[in-house]
């Protein structure tokens, strides 16, 4: 029963396989034998979409359920997109290929605020009105979650429900609920209402905001007798029984990440003060090496990937890493599939177990020093110093690495002229590192990359409430790093700084952002997040039209007291915990790490994870 896209529109488009399923593992369903359909939308193309871990989880688990079908929608790519609205083809899913608009759900996964004009876009592909208030009964229900969700309000007037925390938790007992309401002959205003029950959903009409003069918030009060006060986020507690599929999609063609994924964790030990991720995934709950080896040997079998990349925020803090890592390489070295491991710090550095992954080929290695003095990366709490980076590069030099990848960040809270510069010193002192190996030891040139990204306070962590730097002032910064690099072995490269800026807009919008963002859609912009593509000027007509000005949201420093947009959610790390790591901040105090000694930041009260180790 498919709505098969026409080959001669395919054979004119870039990569028609992004638009034709029938990958290795797909799951085929007949859509009339199931009871509801609900597509996992990611709003980006094709092989971003299908390197996203929890696209796979949530695919398998959904279609678990025999009464329920989860089809996979993605952002057309331009050259598609202008097909399908020549020859009027709505946004299709990729199994079946049919129209979205008949779907029970439509769910996006948000990522990257960048790729809010994307969801308009996709709607608007599907003939789904853009607005919650606009649709009907005939329209699928709209659902956002993902990390993005923490701050749902930029996208609050075009989402039915937002559902906070990890999918595993609530999605039975949601579609469970659908299911008796539709039997029932409810409408979809009951459901939502009936949705109320749960901790973790958020449903932006049964709130209302008012304003002060100045444009911060003056209250933010639910309407509805059941709407919480306080939304909590959803967390799974024991990740050796949480559901983890046993097969992955396997793409027929390249994406960014071609191969079988392990997730070791959830959250984080170490408290970087301007990650969000390592404050709304607390605490760090672990699988054990029986489970996890099990599991790739699952993997590997169903998909055939010669590689496995073992996932989290913080590999080498994973307790159970030896032993993992030691059976993975005896299981899997004789078929000849290699490991890799994103996210090592460069204290934890294991030369023999990196000798070991690595013996044939030698990639690049990937440190992220963050910043370029002690002073800054106390403020960040890095905690790791200039004498753990040079060792670890040393060591990764005498094992024969001669590839170094070096992320930094510019604009962070209380930065100075001689941190900026110590960003070219630091790098330029690694370079120096590898020429004081003998010279037989130093077959080739040693290639240093260090890459800055610009600082975007986001909710939920201590800088929060800091100012962002403008543009001009991100631009003045990056330059005066290239200026003081002299070592021809050293490149330069910094991330675009309109888009960091509009990235700062975007995190800490509140529900009048809404309008900015529906209106530069309408201008134009999608694919905000691909630089090619990116439309600055636009964007900021979209602020002048409709009377918002972005540095309001990016460039002013808030105080304790202003009530933020996203101060009726909960991810169980407390406010004042945020505070007083700001506070330690400015004083370039470090917190040592959740396993060093408990820090009382709130996640305890969730009565799990490394809290209760």
């Amino acid at each position: 029963m498919k709505n098969c896209i026409p080959d001669e529109i395919l054979l004119q488009v870039e990569k028609p396989a992004r638009y034709t399923g029938n990958e290795i593992n797909i799951v085929i369903k007949d859509p009339s034998k199931v009871e509801i359909r609900f597509g996992f939308c990611f709003p980006d193309v094709y092989e971003v979409g299908m390197s996203h871990l929890g696209l796979q989880i949530l695919y398998y688990f959904l279609n678990r359920r025999e009464d329920t079908y989860c089809e996979r929608v993605f952002a057309p790519w331009i050259d598609m997109e202008q097909k399908m609205r020549e020859n009027n083809i709505a946004l299709f899913s990729i199994e079946t290929q049919q129209c979205v608009k008949e779907f029970d759900f439509l769910g996006f996964t948000l990522q990257y605020e960048m790729s809010y004009t994307n969801v308009l876009n996709m709607l608007d592909l599907a003939g789904i009105p853009l607005f919650s208030k606009d649709r009907t009964e005939k329209d699928p229900i709209i659902v956002c979650g993902g990390s993005c969700a923490y701050n749902p309000e930029p996208l609050a007037e075009f989402v039915d429900f937002f559902y906070l925390g990890e999918g595993e938790v609530l999605y039975n007992d949601i579609l469970e609920l659908y299911k008796q309401n539709k039997k029932a002959g409810g409408t979809k205003q009951q459901f939502l209402e009936k949705l109320l029950q749960f901790d973790s959903i958020y449903i932006p009409k049964y709130y209302d905001v008012t304003y002060k003069e100045n444009g911060e918030i003056a209250s933010f009060l639910p309407n509805h007798k059941n709407a919480r006060k306080v939304i909590q986020k959803a967390v799974v507690l024991d990740m050796d029984s949480v559901y983890y599929p046993e097969k992955q999609l396997v793409p027929l063609i390249d994406v960014v990440h071609d191969r079988v994924t392990l997730e070791l964790f959830r959250g984080c030990i170490r408290g970087c003060r301007f990650c969000q991720a390592g404050f709304v995934y607390r605490p760090v709950r672990e699988k054990t090496a029986k489970t996890l080896l099990k599991q790739a040997e699952q993997l590997v079998k169903n998909s055939g990937h010669e590689e496995i990349s073992l996932i989290s925020l913080s590999t080498s803090d994973f307790t159970c890493f030896e032993e993992l890592a030691n059976g993975l390489l005896e299981e899997f070295s004789k078929q000849e599939v290699s490991l890799s491991l994103p996210s090592l710090r460069i204290d934890a550095f294991s030369l023999e177990l990196m000798e070991k992954i690595q013996e044939v080929r030698k990639s690049s290695l990937t440190f992220a020093p963050e910043a370029g003095t002690q002073r800054l990366r106390n403020v960040i709490n890095k905690n790791l110093t200039e004498e753990e980076i040079l060792r670890g590069c040393a060591l990764a030099f005498s094992g024969g690495w001669t590839r170094v990848k070096l992320y930094f960040m510019i604009g962070l809270p209380t930065e100075t002229e001689e941190d900026i510069k110590g960003i070219a010193e630091l790098s330029e002192k690694i370079v120096e590192k590898y020429y004081e190996l003998p010279k037989e030891k130093r077959p080739r040139p040693v290639q240093v990359v260090a890459s800055s990204s610009c600082f975007v306070p986001k909710p939920f962590t201590p800088f929060q409430w800091d100012a962002q730097n403008t543009f001009d002032e991100f631009l003045q910064k990056a330059k005066t790093v290239k200026k003081q690099i002299t070592k021809k072995q050293l490149k330069y490269q910094y991330h675009d700084v309109k888009l960091s800026f509009l990235e700062g807009v975007i995190a800490r919008g509140d529900r009048k952002v809404a309008k900015a963002i529906y209106r530069a859609w309408q201008l134009g912009c999608k694919f905000d997040g691909w630089n090619d593509l990116f439309q600055y000027d636009k964007w900021i007509q979209a602020f002048e039209e409709v009377g918002i000005d972005p540095a309001f949201y990016a460039n002013r420093e808030r105080s304790y007291d202003e009530i933020l947009p996203w101060e009726h959610i909960s991810v169980g790390v407390s406010k004042q915990f945020l505070i007083n790591e700001r506070e330690k901040a400015m004083r370039e105090e470090v917190t040592p790490n959740c396993r060093q000694e408990c820090s009382h930041c709130g996640a305890k009260c969730f009565g799990k994870g490394v809290c209760y180790e």
